[in-house]
């Protein structure tokens, strides 16, 4: 017994009393003491002639007067032993395993035999034994009052443990964690359901609050709406499960999730445009509501469960169409946008009517065509915080239009041919030795000119040079009897470099929006971009795989980071979003021990530079070297490893990764804070992470429907939210009534925790900071907050004292629900 003790938590009071397991499992065999072979003959499922018998071939024996005695001694010397591994005399012994109590026989088997023994023991009092059936809550009771948990200030025989139990290994060397990238395809797409669906909540509350203006908008489908964002929580929510965001099911349980997530990012797309419809028009008495004929439609398609989304291409023609883009985050926000239409002759007007500088790009038939059919265009957008803009899209013959450069570097060996094209200017070069460049105004880029991956990059601020290389290896599996499997991770060495008999064929595009590198490589395909914009997004890399590893034998891929960062074994990866953990790669230890999972990021630093790798899914990451960042991306493993799945990893799909890579000064460095048990994002590193989870959203309107008048914008908050302050979400709470929704809404906040000691001068950061409070009446524009009651984070409890409150006031770290009554 422990406490885990929270590490951001001052005091003992969120200390959380913890139960530990001793054994290899949880099963029967091995909860009733150290003895399996012992302990297996009193689960009575296993009485001979049932469907399950003990391995270690001796069965358990129903218990009647002949036995009773020599069992209940059995039985209570395996209790003594396991007792003396906690600290009190009371104990748990767990009795189940998964699948167990399907059928009234084997409740009936194990309640009666128990209860037998209990009945024995409990009328002999020599054996000095009370025994019962009891619930968790009985047990953490009884603990309690043994523990001297009771009185306060009473010194507690329990330790304190504080941090986290990866990475976890059930027995020898088998960590588990390979699951912590298993079926990276679907890590994504959960990132992205979860990203629409803050969305479109946060755009229904909105839109339902102006549906009850007027008569006209009672058309808007706030029922039907509703049930489909009760449905996608709950698909969301079910893939939560630790066999599905895992990666752990079997292929056609996978399948089933899928088409789930799938189901709801359908039905999310159209909760967002019909929301974004009545938010955004000018005259609402000009509303109505078609569903056959949408006023607005999504920029992406997504043919099927297991593909990847595609831009669909905008028609352009002398009348304008309009362009609705939203910004998901909650301070105001310059993006970059890119989205296809079918002619390079346009025009992109902004909400306030004047033009904008655009990048007209080719959208590429294979490594060396452009395609005529479509053409990606990429403009800078400037959006207000959770609102809209309104672009205008039109083709003209003479714009402000910018032409992207191509330079394809090609070898002789891998018989590519590169087409001169009609629109865009390209280049054939040979693969050299020469470096690639790109810069921006913030740093310049150095690539191999063989490979085309990074290889440096310079830092225009204090004019450094930083040995950052991106490098692809392959991990293989142990060539012993167990083998890595969707839980495990059993390489068999450390891993082998990404050898190419002939060098990619590398794109390089120059431009006035982005440059970028893609190189062709046979198993992915990999780009780094560089915006060339002020502000947050040309202050970081964009790097971008799309994995295809359905061709491979028991091989990992992975992509690492090598720097001259002097991070020694430390590197830091955060445990769910919330808060970053400090690990230790260590060399007594197995290469897989090493391994972690990253959920949106992980970084390595020394006193003079961070270095952070930013991820828009979860992967497993690792340091095994100083001034290295490993991330494994994708893993094909043709057999079981024995913890329950039943198969490998054989569904492989094409997958797409997006990271972005960020190189941050460290100011004024202390010793304690480099031992800490915590550590903290900077502001800048955790708008980095909320854009690459919350990408912008456009939508345009549908050609054939003649546009009714729109405003420019659409702004629902008064000005940017401090910007160490989340709006977790903005979701309709459901009416008592029915299946459709309240007057009342979950407002969930939460307050970063930052690293001050980073500059935040020149960020571009377009917030500030306010000790965690905020004037709830300054917080909405054009809309009356007519309630705010704290709440428990679950809604499910009021406190005691909760009334109407006029100003947030939170920690950092914190993260709180109130209900909101919008008009």
């Amino acid at each position: 017994m422990y406490s885990v003790h929270v590490l951001l938590d001052l005091g003992s009071s969120t200390d959380i009393l913890c139960h530990m397991m001793p054994f290899y499992s949880y099963d029967v065999p091995h909860t009733c003491g150290p003895d399996p072979k012992i302990c297996c003959q009193f689960d009575f499922k296993r009485l001979p002639g049932g469907r399950v018998s003990c391995p270690w071939r001796v069965p358990p024996e129903a218990i009647h007067t002949g036995n009773v005695q020599h069992r209940a001694w059995m039985i209570l010397d395996q209790y003594r032993k396991k007792s003396k591994l906690f600290r009190t005399k009371v104990l748990l012994a767990p009795l189940g395993d998964d699948f167990r109590y399907s059928e009234s026989s084997e409740w009936d088997q194990q309640y009666q035999n128990y209860q037998k023994l209990f009945d024995f023991m409990n009328s002999h009092p020599e054996l000095h034994v009370k025994a019962q059936f009891g619930t968790l809550s009985d047990y953490f009771e009884a603990l309690r009052k043994a523990g001297n948990l009771e009185e306060k200030n009473s010194n507690s025989v329990f330790p304190v443990l504080s941090g986290d139990f990866f990475t976890y290994a059930d027995r020898d060397n088998h960590y588990w964690s390979g699951y912590f990238t298993s079926r990276p395809f679907y890590k994504r797409l959960d990132r992205v359901l979860e990203s629409y669906l803050r969305a479109a909540e946060i755009l229904y509350s909105l839109a339902l609050v102006e549906s009850k203006k007027s008569d006209k908008m009672n058309a808007f489908p706030s029922v039907d709406h509703y049930k489909l964002l009760t449905e996608a929580r709950r698909n969301l929510g079910l893939f939560q499960h630790h066999d599905a965001i895992t990666g752990t099911s079997k292929d056609w349980v996978v399948v089933d999730y899928g088409t789930r997530l799938f189901h709801s990012l359908m039905n999310l797309k159209r909760v967002i445009i019909d929301s974004a419809h009545i938010l955004i028009l000018k005259d609402k008495d000009t509303y109505s509501y078609n569903p056959s004929a949408p006023f607005l439609k999504m920029d992406d398609v997504q043919s099927s469960q297991d593909s990847l989304p595609r831009k669909t291409v905008i028609k352009l023609s002398i009348q304008p169409r309009y362009l609705l883009v939203y910004n998901p985050t909650e301070q105001e926000r310059f993006s970059v946008v890119s989205i296809y239409v079918n002619s390079p002759k346009v025009k992109v007007l902004s909400p306030s009517g004047k033009p904008v500088m655009v990048q007209v790009s080719g959208v590429w038939d294979g490594t060396t065509t452009v395609s005529h059919e479509a053409y990606q265009i990429s403009f800078m957008v400037h959006l207000p915080p959770l609102g809209l803009g309104a672009y205008q899209l039109l083709e003209v013959l003479s714009s402000e239009m910018v032409l992207a450069d191509y330079n394809i570097y090609t070898s002789g060996g891998n018989n590519v041919q590169v087409n001169p094209d009609k629109v865009f200017k390209i280049k054939e070069m040979q693969n050299s030795a020469d470096d690639i460049t790109l810069e921006n105004s913030y740093m310049k880029l150095w690539f191999s000119g063989i490979s085309g991956l990074l290889k440096k990059i310079n830092t225009k601020e204090d004019g450094k040079n930083h040995q950052i290389k991106v490098e692809l290896a392959w991990y293989g599996t142990t060539s012993n009897r167990d083998k890595s499997g969707a839980y495990l991770f059993l390489p068999d060495g450390e891993a082998k470099p990404y050898v190419f008999t002939d060098p990619p064929t590398i794109r390089v595009t120059h431009g006035r929006i982005f440059s970028e590198v893609t190189c062709f490589f046979h198993h992915l395909t990999h780009t780094v971009r560089l915006y060339k914009v002020q502000g947050l997004e040309g202050e970081s890399l964009e790097l971008s795989n799309i994995v295809d590893i359905r061709g491979e034998y028991n091989r990992e891929i992975a992509m690492r980071i090598s720097s001259d960062v002097n991070s020694q074994n430390r590197f830091y990866t955060d445990l769910n979003g919330y808060q970053i953990q400090p690990r230790m790669a260590m060399n007594k230890l197995p290469l897989q021990a090493n391994i972690y999972p990253m959920t949106t990021m992980a970084y390595i630093q020394d006193d003079g530079i961070r270095l952070t790798l930013h991820s828009a899914q979860s992967l497993g990451v690792t340091s095994l070297k100083s001034g290295q960042l490993e991330v494994i991306m994708d893993r094909r493993l043709m057999q079981d490893d024995n913890r329950g799945l039943g198969q490998g990893l054989q569904d492989n799909k094409i997958t797409a990764n997006l990271f972005r890579l960020l190189l941050e000064r460290r100011n004024e460095v202390d010793e304690k804070e480099e031992k800490s048990s915590v550590s903290f994002p900077s502001l800048l590193s955790h708008i980095t992470s909320s854009f690459i989870n919350h990408p912008v959203i456009p939508m345009t309107t549908y050609a054939e429907s003649g546009v009714p008048q729109i405003l420019n914008a659409f702004s629902p908050l008064t000005s940017s939210m401090p910007c160490d302050m989340h709006v977790v979400n903005l979701r309709t709470i459901q009416s008592k009534a029915d299946s459709g929704p309240s007057d009342e809404a979950a407002l969930i906040l939460h307050r970063k925790g930052f690293d001050c000691k980073f500059s935040n001068k020149d960020t571009g950061l377009l917030c500030s900071t306010t000790q965690g409070k905020i004037k709830v009446h300054k917080l909405f524009n054009k809309l009356i907050v007519e309630s705010l009651i704290p709440t428990s984070l679950s809604l499910m409890h009021s406190p005691p004292d909760a009334r109407n409150i006029s100003e947030i006031n939170m920690s950092s770290m914190e993260i709180n629900t109130f209900r909101i009554r919008l008009r």
